[in-house]
């Protein structure tokens, strides 16, 4: 396996064409890698859920069961079903950072190489037309922002290549090639 891509940010590429990427906190845990940007998006929602949503559904709670009967209470039915789906979130939130691997792009040093967090330009070889991704973690996927999964087709056939050379991806329509312009780590 190749170890080099950058050792201060604990991964390394493929070293064939499975596009996975192997990360390694130095405590051989499985980690999940997100930008420093998905990091803090999570947070805030995280924040957000324990001092904004969590007591306004406990509030509800009280004043559903202030109302007497709590048999046919939709409002009550309505509020913890409401604070279960919270309270989900919440674990769902804390699992994701605490096995999180967050690398900041701007500290990346992979020599050019197309990279988790990397923000890549390519020019599809049979159109001509240009566009930009970055690659991100699956929380933080959102294609109408050029933002792509690591694990979508088009991230998996970009990592390890580097500007000037050509990504063939696989999709539902057929392969499409694209020439990689520029990879940059901002």
């Amino acid at each position: 396996m190749l170890r080099a891509a950058s050792a201060r940010q604990g991964f390394s590429p493929p070293d064939d064409a499975s596009g996975v990427f192997f990360f390694d906190d130095g405590q051989n845990m499985s980690t999940v890698p997100i930008t420093l940007r998905g990091a803090e998006k999570l947070k805030e929602e995280l924040h957000r859920l324990k001092t904004k949503d969590r007591p306004e559904v406990v509030n509800a709670i009280a004043e559903a069961r202030a109302q007497g009967d709590l048999s046919e209470n939709a409002e009550y039915d309505a509020a913890k079903d409401r604070q279960g789906f919270i309270e989900a979130r919440i674990r769902e939130i804390e699992g994701k950072l605490s096995s999180a691997q967050v690398i900041d792009p701007s500290t990346l040093d992979a020599d050019g190489r197309v990279v988790f967090g990397a923000t890549v330009e390519l020019e599809d070889e049979d159109s001509g037309e240009t566009i930009t991704y970055q690659i991100v973690g699956e929380d933080e996927a959102d294609l109408k922002l050029g933002l792509i999964n690591i694990s979508s087709p088009i991230a998996r056939a970009l990592i390890g290549k580097q500007a000037g050379d050509t990504a063939v991806v696989q999709a539902p329509a057929g392969a499409r090639s694209y020439e990689i312009v520029d990879v940059q780590y901002r």
